[in-house]
């Protein structure tokens, strides 16, 4: 019974965070430092850095997988946390690029902020391609949320029957939005300003 007390005293507070992150983001998405008078150079340097902990996230999402495979239980957890972990510091450092950075459009080739007829011509399908990726991406980061915080709550409950029941449904949500943010930003990369 006390396994189950974690998980329920869990509840109310992982609905709100699995709420209060995308409407968060989304507002400090609208807001650009420049508009408060706070003038600083866009932070460019980000990007690599965000997308490597992407990477870095869908390693230690492999990792965790073989390790509770391999019965490692203790490895496990501390892959998973860190995957958590890495999630945090990415979502971090990914508002604050779009807070001190205009908007980036793919195929914009002369860094404009307009994507030309003859730009959009020059990249042509590949930037539905772009653009089923982006929002594929962006969906599942939201709908991922409160299946990662479930769970990880249902592991610190010891729950471990619901527990794997939801990491199987976690499990290629999470990996699919870490491998796909890397493949975004390898994507839009050429077309950020310098």
């Amino acid at each position: 019974m006390e396994n189950t007390t974690i998980e329920t005293k869990l509840k109310t507070p992982i609905i709100f965070v699995s709420i209060l992150i995308p409407v968060a983001v989304a507002l400090l998405f609208s807001i650009r430092l420049k508009d408060f008078g706070i003038i600083i150079e866009p932070l460019s340097f980000l990007p690599p850095i965000y997308a490597s902990i992407n990477a870095l996230t869908a390693l230690l999402l492999i990792a965790g997988v073989l390790s509770i495979k391999n019965k490692n239980k203790a490895l496990h957890q501390k892959l998973m946390t860190s995957a958590i972990a890495c999630s945090v510091v990415f979502l971090v450092m990914y508002v604050a690029y779009h807070m001190s950075a205009e908007a980036t459009i793919f195929g914009d080739i002369n860094h404009n902020g307009v994507l030309e007829i003859a730009e959009k011509n020059s990249v042509s399908s590949l930037r539905i391609i772009y653009l089923l990726l982006l929002i594929s991406h962006i969906s599942l980061s939201i709908i991922i949320i409160p299946f990662v915080l479930f769970t990880y709550s249902r592991a610190l409950s010891e729950d471990f029957i619901r527990h794997k029941k939801l990491a199987r449904i976690t499990f290629p949500m999470w990996l699919y939005v870490a491998v796909t943010g890397v493949i975004v930003y390898l994507m839009i990369s050429p077309y950020y300003a310098n």
